[in-house]
């Protein structure tokens, strides 16, 4: 049950949903169009940039917000950190790896948060695994801020973060498909359709009569 009364069935659902969206979309708005002003500043000076800073301009400002945009709706789609989409993009583009590990991390927060509130307000968070996973995760991102981050400022070895994200990603991807052929198996190879976010009762959806391909053709052996 939802915590304050609203199920993802009630217009007050779809106003919280909206607010957010907009609150959201208002407050990096805001702080693009800083970021772009104050770099243009600093050139009018000849502001002396290191060499991984972010040159602010708004063709930039669209690229990483349509890349931050993108990695938020992949989180909230199948569930994995936003970070593992984002963190790449901004190497590329020349970041630090340790700035670009603290970005990642502090839009972690964000977006799970917002993301977490949504579920809790629909009444579909499982307390127990949420509580466990939530223990757990906070002792391993306090090891790795600890330990990891202070053998990285030690001995300068940065390539150590960029390793551990492709480490991250690589197995997440392995995971997710392997889920995927799985959970297919299962079901006889059968799509028959998405999870609803808000559940309604259909009786309707028959998966046999819609079997994409026999189990058995694909692996004869």
């Amino acid at each position: 049950h939802s915590l304050i009364g609203i199920t993802c069935e009630d217009a007050g659902f779809h106003l919280l949903g909206s607010f957010q969206f907009l609150w959201t979309f208002s407050f990096a708005a805001y702080f693009g169009y800083r970021n772009v002003k104050r770099t243009e500043k600093r050139l009018e000076v000849h502001y002396p940039f290191n060499e991984t800073d972010i040159l602010w301009t708004y063709p930039r400002l669209r690229y990483f917000s349509f890349s931050a945009f993108v990695a938020g709706f992949v989180a909230g789609l199948i569930g994995i950190g936003a970070g593992m989409f984002l963190g790449p993009i901004l190497i590329l583009n020349g970041v630090h790896p340790s700035i670009s590990t603290a970005t990642t991390a502090t839009m972690i927060v964000l977006t799970c948060s917002s993301i977490a509130v949504m579920y809790v307000m629909s009444g579909m968070v499982p307390w127990e695994y949420a509580t466990y996973f939530f223990l757990a995760c906070m002792c391993g991102a306090y090891i790795g801020k600890t330990r990891v981050d202070a053998y990285v400022k030690r001995t300068g070895m940065v390539s150590m973060l960029i390793g551990a994200l492709a480490t991250i990603i690589a197995f997440a991807t392995v995971g997710c498909v392997s889920i995927l052929l799985m959970g297919l198996a299962k079901q006889n190879w059968c799509f028959s359709s998405f999870n609803q976010f808000c559940v309604v009762d259909n009786d309707n959806i028959d998966c046999q009569k819609r079997t994409l391909v026999d189990a058995e053709e694909m692996f004869p052996y």
